[in-house]
């Protein structure tokens, strides 16, 4: 089974496992407390029933006279900064359901501003997320060099790090700046901004929906307003180094897949032509011999194996036009194809003496690395030095 099949297997199984065991908690937190609620609630009634001489038919639609009133407490909600509020609700997903659209064009007029609008908020706070993390790598990798570290690259665990603590902070900050304007406990607020900037939005706690707060305190709003947006852009920060790492492993499986296929296909190309081995005895002398694909040894898997050196160092040779940045190609076929090509292969005194012994030297086409050689493989290539001299390429590259 492919790869990207036992990936998706394996999330479908973790989320349904994830949604059960939550489900389970969940059960066994709020079971009880839903109960005892539901049998308070019931004997209220009962009492205003009594008290008031109302009957059930009188109650439910005083009910609902009440439901209907809760959204106008806080004061208007469809002038500009009330619908500002709404839009920002709709467009990050967050729904609230403090309001909603009571006429029919506004109901179709929210329907075609959230399809247009939710895409391009996600690409937006995609687009935001990505520069922040660009700019964090950039003040790390200043500040390691600053300290004077050895290693100043930033590593996914530093940012990783850093996103995390950027999260909690503004997590942390919002919930003491909602504690203050609208008389919640810590916690209470703490709860409120992570269900807002994670767009859950239960619609439990709702700011700025006290004292007439939208149309009255408009730096309070002006504020709520740059909060949600900052931290959205914040969570989705962290969501974009965190996450979308791994929504694009199968995308880089599929690629690696393909080069996979391609070598192997010019491999079965190049073993039907040609098979050269050096001599098991004589590892830096010319090859023993040269044979076609059809000829005794040519099969098997010492012959695949050859053949894949082979191709390895044609497309490493096509690849480096100049030998100085031959270390630079190498890494990065490695990189594409780890499970055909070993890390040890082109840095192996055996591959390099045999690679020198198919190879003629020809004049220089005046790159800075001098003599260049040609490479019985590839008539494109330039080729390798001799041992001492890639010696010394890569002992001036691990100095670097």
């Amino acid at each position: 089974m492919k790869r990207q099949n036992v990936r998706t297997l394996a999330l479908i199984i973790c989320t349904f496992t994830y949604l059960i065991v939550g489900a389970a908690i969940f059960d066994v937190l709020e079971s009880r407390e839903e109960t005892s609620q539901r049998k308070e609630l019931g004997r209220k009634k009962v009492e205003l029933l009594q008290t008031f001489n109302l009957s059930a038919e009188d109650f439910d639609e005083l009910e609902k006279v009440v439901l209907q009133l809760k959204p106008h407490k806080a004061g208007v909600q469809w002038q500009f900064t009330g619908s500002f509020y709404f839009a920002i609700t709709v467009i990050t997903t967050i729904g609230y359901g403090h309001a909603a659209p009571s006429t029919d064009p506004g109901k179709a007029f929210c329907m075609l501003y959230a399809l247009l609008g939710i895409p391009l908020t996600l690409v937006m706070f995609q687009s935001v997320g990505e520069r922040i993390n660009t700019f964090v790598r950039y003040l790390l990798h200043r500040l390691k060099k600053c300290l004077g570290m050895r290693r100043t690259e930033v590593s996914m665990v530093n940012m990783v790090t850093i996103g995390f603590i950027s999260c909690m902070s503004t997590l942390c900050v919002g919930a003491l700046a909602f504690s203050y304007f609208e008389g919640w406990i810590f916690f209470h607020a703490f709860y409120y901004c992570f269900i807002t900037l994670t767009t859950i939005g239960f619609g439990d706690y709702v700011a700025l929906q006290n004292k007439h707060a939208l149309q009255n305190e408009l730096p309070y709003v002006a504020f709520s307003f740059i909060y949600i947006l900052t931290g959205l852009a914040v969570i989705g920060a962290f969501l974009n180094l965190a996450v979308l790492r791994f929504m694009t492993m199968n995308a880089e499986d599929e690629k690696r897949d393909a080069e996979q296929k391609a070598l192997l296909a010019h491999n079965g190309q190049a073993g039907g032509h040609i098979n050269c081995s050096a001599g098991p005895a004589s590892p830096s002398s010319t090859p023993s011999g040269c044979r076609g694909g059809n000829g005794a040894g040519g099969s098997g898997g010492g012959a695949a194996s050859r053949g894949l050196r082979n191709v390895y160092a044609e497309v490493l040779h096509f690849q480096s036009m100049c030998s100085c940045f031959w270390y630079k190609s190498r890494e990065k076929l490695q990189y594409s194809i780890p499970m055909i090509m070993p890390r040890d292969l082109s840095t192996s005194d055996t591959y390099m003496e045999q690679g020198e012994a198919f190879s003629n030297p020809l004049h220089s086409n005046g790159c800075v690395c001098g003599l260049q050689h040609h490479s019985g493989i590839s008539s494109v290539s330039t080729g390798l030095h001799s041992v001492s001299i890639y010696r010394r390429l890569n002992k001036r590259r691990s100095s670097i």
